[in-house]
């Protein structure tokens, strides 16, 4: 069986290799330059460019790459998407699967969800497979996991969201306007990032966002990720504070991959939570 996602999971292709799992590189712009995540240039390259270029972009694996993922492999293939809204690569890899002479052995899964829990799943799918679970059972989980994921985005510099079609030039406003924190939430169905709500510190805004994963039922049945663009100690600070209302649930820190940067920023960190 094939376990398939992208490098927007923060997984390199080595650590994909080692777990066996497919990692398809998306690529970023900068500079005049096109670089392949992890492969061509690593996160802290990556933000040092930031600080000497305009605004990059990312674009989503091509269709001729994805092709060459799913077609004729003679096994099971599960493919583990960025969610729907967030990227087209979920579009793509369906219109590609319906041509195929296979296609009822091809799983493209909507994660509806990027980085910590995107992660999660690949990683969750091969040890599931590695215990000997059929396609139907590793698909059902990964249903169950993607639907269970929330996420939140504080960036630093909300021009970055606003350039790549995240967010709206109103939220970009607010927050620049008045000089605070904004914190972003996915929408409902998972396919946009809005406002959540503005704090005045980082402290502040990472509360409010535990505030809503309490409410929204994560418990120690879950895994919070804190995932970081380029400060560290930033995310070690954070995590001490998941650790303090959440003492029983799992938590890990992540480094953003450049695709990922591009659209959060220098300075940006997310915090999500899924069902493991």
């Amino acid at each position: 069986m094939r376990i398939i996602t992208n490098t927007a999971s923060s997984l390199t292709q080595e650590e994909g290799a080692q777990l066996g799992i497919h990692v398809i590189p998306v690529s970023v712009s900068i500079g005049g330059r096109s670089y392949r995540d992890y492969t061509d240039i690593s996160p802290e390259e990556f933000v040092s460019l930031l600080h000497e270029n305009e605004m990059p972009s990312s674009s989503q694996p091509s269709a001729g790459v994805i092709l060459e993922q799913l077609k004729g492999s003679g096994e099971d293939t599960i493919m583990l998407t960025v969610a729907d809204g967030l990227s087209g690569e979920y579009m793509t890899a369906m219109g590609i699967r319906r041509n195929l002479p296979d296609r009822h052995r091809v799983h493209i899964i909507n994660s509806g969800t990027l980085a910590g829990p995107l992660r999660y799943m690949a990683v969750k799918a091969a040890a599931l497979r590695s215990e000997g679970a059929t396609t139907k059972e590793i698909v059902t989980q990964m249903m169950d996991c993607a639907r269970s994921s929330i996420s939140y985005v504080i960036p630093a510099d909300l021009q970055y969201l606003r350039k790549s079609g995240r967010i709206s030039n109103l939220t970009s406003k607010i927050g620049g306007a008045l000089h605070l924190l904004p914190v972003l939430t996915q929408t409902r169905d998972k396919t946009r990032i809005t406002l959540m709500t503005v704090r005045r510190t980082w402290k502040a805004s990472v509360s409010s966002i535990l505030s809503s994963m309490k409410e929204a039922g994560v418990d120690e049945n879950y895994l919070i990720s804190v995932a970081y663009a380029d400060d560290r100690n930033l995310a070690e600070r954070i995590r001490q504070q998941v650790r303090d209302l959440f003492p029983r649930v799992d938590n890990e820190i992540l480094q953003l991959s450049p695709s990922l940067i591009a659209h959060g920023g220098p300075g940006c960190i997310v915090l999500q939570a899924v069902h493991k």
